[in-house]
């Protein structure tokens, strides 16, 4: 197979291409943390406080965003309750041996 020539400048189609790329990453990045707060849980391990946080910062950080880009007042909302509840786990999972 025969490599693309480089171009000398980035096009829409690259910056969507990234944009997925991100996406993607991020979901693997969600699922894997899913996988590993459950493991945490049936270990007993109390590091899946920390690691549900994670998952509470991802949702409210997509939030924020929806709201940069649609205005919505909900989506704040929403996600600075999410935001809050990740950073009460944090904290418990910080502060708890």
């Amino acid at each position: 197979m025969q490599k693309a020539p480089q171009r000398p400048f980035r096009d829409e189609r690259d910056r969507q291409i990234e944009t997925r790329s991100r996406s993607h990453a991020l979901d693997f990045m969600t699922a894997a943390t899913q996988i590993l707060t459950l493991i945490c849980l049936w270990k007993g391990n109390p590091a899946w406080r920390g690691s549900l946080a994670l998952l509470f910062f991802g949702g409210a950080a997509a939030l924020f965003y929806k709201y940069d880009q649609y205005e919505e007042p909900l989506y704040r909302k929403i996600g600075a309750a999410l935001g809050a509840i990740g950073a009460g786990l944090l904290g418990w999972f910080a502060l708890s041996g």
